[in-house]
């Protein structure tokens, strides 16, 4: 059974927080940390908060190691692609060499990072670092060459 001491000014800001707090995460929390104020038996906390011993377990140690300020964060798992760390590298390469298609994107991609995904992952992933997909038409059948290589450099553009 885990020991905590409240003061007048964490029992308040609980008390408050367990209904006004905007988050409801934050809330259970508080709910949570309001039952062990008043004594409650861990047990009979988990029922009525409805968590487990083990989330009650850390609640409670996140209140102790920083009290009220550290109960009320919020930390939710974010995880990075594998491309992120080659970000600058294909942001450069794009510029200089905008693909026409996904398709190409994802080989281009491939060929530089060793790391393989999907058409939708990489549209998704080119437009997270700010590429944009143009719609193009058709070129003409006389075209100038330098015209079309500046006509794809615009279609992806960084922004």
């Amino acid at each position: 059974m885990i020991k905590s001491k409240f003061t007048k000014g964490d029992i308040a800001s609980i008390k408050h927080d367990r209904y006004h707090h905007p988050h409801p995460l934050v809330q259970r929390k508080m709910e949570a940390l309001w039952l062990k104020a008043n004594d409650l038996p861990h047990g009979l906390i988990c029922k009525v908060a409805d968590i487990s011993e083990k989330t009650l377990t850390r609640y409670l140690t996140e209140f102790n190691e920083g009290g009220i300020d550290k109960t009320q964060e919020i930390r939710f798992r974010k995880p990075k692609s594998k491309l992120a760390e080659y970000e600058g590298t294909i942001k450069e390469y794009f510029a200089k060499n905008p693909p026409g298609t996904i398709k190409e994107a994802a080989f281009r991609l491939k060929e530089i990072t060793k790391i393989e995904r999907g058409l939708t992952q990489v549209g998704k992933y080119l437009k997270s670092i700010g590429m944009k997909l143009r719609k193009v038409a058709l070129i003409p059948a006389k075209a100038d060459s330098e015209k079309q290589m500046s006509f794809k450099k615009k279609i992806w553009s960084l922004g």
